[in-house]
């Protein structure tokens, strides 16, 4: 079994297309606060997980207008069938969002709107903190498809797939990724 996150699909594209390297988490509807720790990982095969994509028609409205293209792109890869796995990574860093008020200065390393940060990421859960992720990112060689189940239903940010793929090179450096962790430390730690 090899962990998967769930994430918008537009995301994930973002991220292979270089456009996104951070993720900003709080946890799903069904936890307590999301949890990125050994115990998490550890109960699947490595310590880098793939990406579950998500879709749904209010994503268009959270995307900066610059990266709406890759809501069409992201469509089909979650439909009431089927999953697309395409792409998986590993956390660089997991930074606590101390200072939420300088958010916007990490805005060009993702492609949610100010507002969808705003309502979907700080307000959601206001007693838990923000988490920002730098990943590193990478493509599958090949994609995965996947049978829709009623085990990946619900609102919660892991779920375990029956999968073991090809991973290709990552998108950005170690190199690269060091310094956007450095910046977002300085921007909101």
């Amino acid at each position: 079994m090899t962990a998967a996150l769930k994430e918008w699909s537009a995301v994930v594209h973002a991220l292979l297309d270089g456009r996104q390297t951070v993720l900003l988490r709080k946890g799903g509807i069904h936890e307590k606060r999301f949890a990125l720790t050994a115990s998490v990982v550890s109960r699947f095969t490595a310590p880098r997980f793939l990406f579950f994509p998500t879709v749904a028609h209010s994503h268009a409205e959270r995307v900066r207008p610059e990266h709406a293209d890759l809501l069409h792109a992201a469509a089909d890869d979650s439909t009431d069938d089927e999953v697309i796995l395409r792409a998986g990574a590993k956390v660089v860093a997991a930074v606590e969002v101390g200072r939420p008020e300088n958010l916007h200065e990490i805005e060009s390393l993702h492609i949610w709107t100010a507002e969808s940060v705003q309502v979907d990421r700080l307000d959601f859960r206001p007693k838990r903190r923000l988490t920002v992720l730098v990943v590193q990112a990478s493509p599958l060689h090949e994609p995965v498809r996947l049978t829709r189940t009623p085990d990946y239903a619900g609102c919660k940010s892991w779920v375990p797939l029956p999968v073991d793929p090809e991973w290709a090179s990552p998108v950005y450096a170690d190199d690269a990724l060091a310094e956007i962790a450095a910046r977002v430390r300085r921007s909101v730690a």
